[in-house]
């Protein structure tokens, strides 16, 4: 007993020991080293207290990045969401508040704002956690179906949304000229700035000429990948549309976060998420590439290309990219000194198409709303997500905001988990495109991320396959379940058939051993026998192959008396109704 309980102890381990290890070197870097770096080079200038709090997110956002990588299920919504809080709202305040060198957009900061602001920052991450829990919790009392209902693109939409995209492309191109795709970033802003002067119309024409193309690509990407061979029409699709798509955004004019989430779309549909081995060292590339390669893609910003970098931690420090915790503060302060706007900026935020010509009372962004507050002449700042819900409704709005948001985020990663790891279509689309695209959702302001993000739904909706439904009348309807009790061997039970019940009745079929098959079978042969000699209306029906595995093509069921009373499940597993040929 004592070898048999080592035996099985060992083949646990050989289970899930290396998962435990790689795990425990994943946290002990992210959560462990680097902070500890962090507290050695960067000194205390006795700012606040405020990193005793920023501190230990770096240690949990750490952790939660680590079981994401080490799980390998492409759970992207939740390995984002914790990604941008380990760098923008962990490692970069950490550093900021010790160093005394916060972000250049957003001068004096009272330090008596750092603790607050570390406190509504915990609130909407606790927060957070606990809609992920209760999107478990309902998840464990039922059990999904295999497919996702409604997960296929058709071929013909993502054809038209592509013609969509390709127009759309032409004329922003048009109005701002090609040469203006290949300057800086400053420069072709204020190009497209002065021939598009409206900030609603300038992000919707933008988002036209983008997301359209990549939607399309996603879905004739998976049409390919289902199709086989027979696809080739879908792959001369692609070459139309992502040298286009990479044209109108590329490395040097577009932002970051643009590029970003088109790059990654592309490489999350070219299969990196396919199977768990791709999928974490794909997650591995990416967390390597935002903490070190995201701050060299700042390069051609301005016509001077810079590429020289003070250090790991000093990238942080002074740089005007991440003054989210910053941004934060300032709506905390804005609160204490002027209060809520109930409602005032989530009506803008919905109401984004309208232009301010037609309504001149619109709500500006929260980062210039904030700018023009603390009187700051660089208005073109970010307003994370927890602005956003503090400036609208505070504390409690904070809380119920992101309560909906992590129940909504585990539920995404539920349908794009499955959908990237098999055939799934439409949801590995949503998989590919949405959740790099929700750095810049975190990050803000709502207002000139939603048109982009209006577009982009629109074009998943597009491409969806519509439902066929056929309506039956009360006679068909009789019928078809008529039809299906003569067929299903689990008429007797009166229940539909479950998952469970399926593996059930599968390890119920299947024999032991040859000796106990051959017993069984003489047994079953001898029972059928009587039972076809005592009961002539025996009616012998053929065996669903999907329901018993390891059943021959030329396995029955025989069953006694009405030809729709079918032997039980019980039965079914003794081998006492399954009539073999060999």
């Amino acid at each position: 007993m004592t070898r048999l309980r080592h035996r099985h102890s060992r083949r646990a381990w050989r289970r899930v020991g290396p998962s435990i290890a790689a795990f425990a070197v994943c946290a002990a870097i992210l959560s462990g080293l680097l902070p500890l770096l962090l507290v050695r080079e960067v000194p205390d200038e006795g700012r606040s207290a405020g990193w005793y709090l920023t501190g230990p997110i770096i240690v949990w956002a750490g952790i939660r990045l680590s079981y994401r990588v080490v799980d390998g299920r492409p759970k992207l919504f939740d390995f984002i969401f914790w990604l941008f809080t380990y760098i923008f709202l962990g490692l970069a305040p950490t550093a900021q508040i010790r160093s005394g060198q916060l972000s250049t957009t957003t001068p004096g900061m009272h330090p008596a704002l750092d603790v607050p602001t570390a406190t509504v920052v915990w609130l909407g991450l606790i927060a957070y956690e606990s809609g992920r829990w209760l999107g478990r919790r309902r998840r464990r009392r039922r059990i999904d179906p295999p497919e996702i209902p409604g997960d296929a693109v058709d071929g013909r939409r993502a054809v038209a949304v592509a013609l969509v995209g390709l127009v759309a492309a032409a004329y922003y191109v048009s109005k701002i000229g090609v040469g203006t795709l290949f300057m800086s970033r400053y420069s072709s802003f204020d190009i497209r700035s002065a021939a598009l002067p409206d900030l609603a119309v300038r992000s919707i024409v933008m988002a036209a000429a983008s997301y359209p193309l990549l939607i399309a690509s996603g879905a004739f990407a998976r049409l390919r990948a289902a199709a086989g061979s027979r696809g080739n029409h879908y792959a001369l699709a692609l070459l139309v549309t992502v040298p286009v798509l990479l044209v109108v955004v590329n490395p040097i004019s577009s932002a970051r976060y643009d590029f970003g989430t088109v790059g990654f779309a592309l490489v999350v549909l070219a299969g990196a998420m396919a199977t768990r081995r791709r999928s974490r060292l794909s997650l591995v590339a990416t967390l390597v590439a935002f903490l070190f390669v995201f701050p060299l893609a700042d390069a051609f910003r301005t016509d001077v290309v810079n590429l020289d970098r003070g250090g790991f931690f000093a990238e942080y420090m002074n740089n005007p990219d991440y003054d989210a915790f910053w941004q934060i503060a300032n709506t905390v302060s804005y609160l204490r000194d002027v209060g809520l706007k109930p409602g005032m900026q989530a009506l803008g935020v919905l109401f984004f198409w309208v232009p301010r010509a037609v309504w001149p009372g619109k709500s500006v962004d929260t980062g210039v709303l904030l700018a023009d507050y603390r009187g700051y002449t660089f208005d073109n700042l970010s307003a994370p997500l927890w602005a956003e819900l503090l400036i609208n409704g505070g504390v409690a709005l904070l809380l119920v905001g992101f309560l909906a948001i992590g129940w909504l985020l585990y539920r995404f990663d539920v349908r794009v988990a499955t959908a990237l790891t098999g055939t799934g279509q439409l949801w590995s689309v949503v998989g590919a495109v949405f959740p790099f695209y929700m750095v810049i959702l975190l990050r803000g302001s709502l207002l000139q991320a939603t048109g982009t993000l209006a577009v982009s739904v629109a074009c998943v909706l597009a491409v969806r396959a519509p439902a066929r439904r056929t309506r039956l009348g009360p006679r068909t309807q009789a019928r078809s379940r008529e039809r299906v009790s003569r067929t299903s061997p689990y008429t007797a039970t009166r229940r539909p058939a479950t998952a469970s019940m399926l593996r059930r009745s599968r390890v119920r079929a299947a024999p032991a051993s040859p000796i106990r098959r051959a017993a069984v079978g003489s047994a079953s042969s001898a029972r059928t026998a009587s039972t076809r000699a005592s009961s002539p209306s025996s009616v012998t029906m053929p065996l669903p192959l999907s329901r018993i595995s390891g059943a021959s093509p030329h396995d029955s069921v025989t069953t006694t008396g009405r030809p729709s009373a079918i032997a039980s499940r019980t039965d079914m597993g003794k081998g006492s109704s399954i009539e073999g040929s060999t």
